[in-house]
């Protein structure tokens, strides 16, 4: 593990380095170099540890911490290396994003020390072992991204979404504390070698505690219904944070779920009812929200929940298969849910940076008043279009190697002999069927919106070309990576084994591999077939003139004509009314010549206006009655800590 610490050591050396440099570009410079440096250094690292076996470093700390354990084995290699290489991306697409800022003079020292803490943080809660350690490194994770998130601090809705983001993380790590003092207070130590064996000894312990766990960590991962910290926060931060914690932070959460299911083995039936319901209803929820949205990044907000939820039943029928010992199932199930992990990364990662790049040429992330994108952002509109393909879990990309697997899970467990596991795949058969065809609406509705048709306002017409290289170096990486995954999926499948070797044995894994061999070859001849398609269009136009077509009489068309994104979705919202919250905005046109009408529609969040509002509106009510003791008199304020003391003194009395 020596290369693992040497690189953290690389980025946090860089982080401090840039708080004597005086020049913000520079600093950028200089943190995205030690980034990229400690990158490779831990990518190295967890290469080795696929090869030559799990690594470990063990520091006799003593105190309240005992010994602390650091392990970097095959599930921890596979997150450090997802990690290390999205956030080193994003951090160098960072220098092109953050130069509009600097030239308006904002400071960016703080946000390159809080950039490099997070990184540092997330890849060393994959390899902790000792609980209390992983829970600072985990509050360190939490502090580090509300501080990332609230960049634009002067704006106030900025704030109350990073206020609202953090409250949802000290929920998260209350269970989460839970979950580990639970399995402490039995095993008698913090290391996560003995809460294996407690587990194993008592498996109603071991539900509860895997109950808690998989609350705890389903927040961070943004589970329905604790997702609601997710679509505020990741459209408020910039885009390159909502890049590393949509593709690579919010998997910690999964990393502490698959953790939980190591060390608190297969819980009982309905438990694992429970979670694959959960997931169902969180792909479903993610999807349907996302394609009804008008801001691009909060889209791509919600399209993480589907994205997870989706992980979710990998996980679930993983679950179910081993419960009922059918490891063939089970292992195509795990590899579909680590494969969709990467593939989430790259692809989410990648729209991020796409919407990112939009944003800074056009200073909006209303889709509906851009347009025509196509043409003066190629190369961006081209990623974007990739990442939505991806998505999608269309061929050739990689999103389909992912959910092809899942699928084949759902195939092989029909043949489980029960009832209800019969039923319980069917229904989840059909709800990633769903998520699939709405994702295609969601994305060919952005798409067509943003950037095709013609420009719908002075943002969009003012852009005249695409951005700097250091934005669309990372960009055309991850979109090579969705191409590269997609048509040979036999290679990822491989490196997926690694992981789910910590569960379960693959040697049944040969005959998939050979199958996903022809699958790439088909992949491969497709492709071909597209390309050919291409080339002879291309030289069949160019022997050919073009005039314009009789346009009835409508010469002049104006970007009001075009659809909108409220109208493309209008009879999906329709057909789902009772789950979308609907308000409008309508002011009639009025005379003969009217100067001004609009209809403007919006969705909100059905748990947010029925669940989370009236709460906070109860709460601010409930706490306004109190509102008499925070007077400003600082004798009084002694009075309530004389009086509190004393209570608590009296109460010390009398339990002795």
């Amino acid at each position: 593990m020596n290369f693992y610490f040497l690189g953290i050591a690389f980025i946090l050396f860089g982080a401090i380095f840039s708080f004597f440099i005086k020049k913000s570009d520079l600093k950028l410079k200089l943190i995205s170099f030690f980034s990229s440096i400690g990158a490779i250094s831990v990518i190295f690292s967890s290469i080795k540890t696929f090869i030559s076996g799990a690594g470990e470093k063990v520091f006799d700390v003593g105190f309240i911490f005992q010994s602390v354990r650091f392990s970097l084995d095959n599930i921890s290699a596979f997150f450090a290396i997802i990690i290390s290489f999205i956030s080193a991306l994003a951090i160098i697409y960072s220098i092109g994003y953050l130069k509009p800022y600097i030239q308006k003079n904002k400071s960016i020292t703080s946000h390159c020390l809080f950039l490099n803490l997070l990184m540092i943080s997330m890849l060393l809660v994959v390899v902790c072992q000792n609980a209390l350690l992983f829970l600072i490194i985990w509050e360190l994770m939490s502090l580090s991204s509300f501080f990332l998130v609230i960049f634009e601090h002067e704006n106030k809705e900025v704030i109350k979404s990073g206020v609202k983001y953090l409250i949802y993380m000290h929920i998260s790590v209350i269970f989460i504390i839970l979950f580990f003092a639970l399995l402490s207070i039995q095993s008698h130590s913090l290391d996560f070698k003995y809460f294996y064996e407690i587990a194993k000894q008592n498996s109603s312990f071991a539900n509860i505690a895997f109950i808690f766990g998989f609350i705890g960590f389903g927040i961070k991962a943004g589970f329905v219904p604790f997702h609601n910290w997710l679509p505020d926060a990741h459209p408020k931060a910039p885009s390159f944070v909502s890049a590393m914690m949509s593709a690579v932070m919010i998997k910690t959460g999964i990393y502490g779920i698959i953790r939980t299911i190591e060390i608190c083995s297969i819980p009982k039936i309905e438990i694992i009812y429970f979670v694959l319901l959960i997931s169902l209803i969180t792909g479903l929820y993610g999807i349907f929200y996302a394609s009804v949205q008008k801001d691009i990044k909060k889209m791509l907000a919600y399209s993480s929940i589907e994205n997870i939820g989706i992980i979710g039943i990998g996980l679930s029928v993983y679950l179910l298969a081993t419960y009922f010992e059918y490891p063939t199932v089970a292992l195509i199930a795990l590899c579909g849910s680590f494969a969709h992990i990467l593939n989430h990364a790259i692809f989410k990662a990648l729209l991020f940076l796409s919407a990112g790049s939009v944003y800074i040429k056009t200073h909006t992330k209303d889709m509906e008043i851009l347009g025509g994108l196509i043409k003066k952002m190629p190369i961006t509109a081209l990623c974007f279009i990739i990442g939505g393909i991806s998505i999608c879990a269309l061929p050739p990309f990689n999103g389909f190697v992912s959910e092809f697997f899942i699928y084949i899970s759902f195939i092989q467990a029909l043949d489980i002999n029960n009832f209800g596991v019969f039923i319980a795949i069917l229904f989840a058969f059909a709800s990633l069927a769903l998520i699939g065809r709405v994702a295609i609406l969601c994305f060919t509705k952005t798409i067509s919106i943003a950037f095709l048709g013609e420009a719908r306002s002075k943002n969009a017409q003012e852009v005249k070309f695409d951005n700097s290289k250091t934005m669309l170096i990372p960009m055309g990486i991850l979109s090579s990576l969705c191409l590269l995954i997609g048509l040979f999926p036999q290679y990822i499948f491989k490196y997926t084994l690694k992981p789910a070797s910590v569960f379960i044995d693959y040697g049944c894994a040969c005959k998939l591999i050979s199958f996903l061999d022809v699958i790439s070859k088909c992949l491969l001849a497709f492709l071909g077939l597209i390309l050919l398609f291409l080339l002879i269009k291309k030289i069949i136009s160019n022997k050919q003139e073009t005039y314009s077509t009789w346009g009835c009489g409508y010469n002049r068309l104006t970007n009001k004509v075009q659809y909108s994104a409220s109208s493309f979705v209008g009879p999906f919202l329709t057909i789902l009314k009772p789950l979308f919250k609907r308000t409008r905005d309508v002011k009639k046109a009025k005379g003969l010549f009217p100067k001004e009408a609009h209809y403007i529609t919006k969705v909100d969040d059905i748990e947010e206006a029925y669940i989370i509002s009236p709460i906070l509106k109860w709460d601010e009510k409930f706490l306004s009655k109190f509102e008499i003791i925070q007077n400003g008199d600082i004798q009084q304020y002694i009075r309530f800590g004389l009086a509190f003391l004393l209570i608590a003194l009296i109460c010390a009395i009398l339990i002795s």
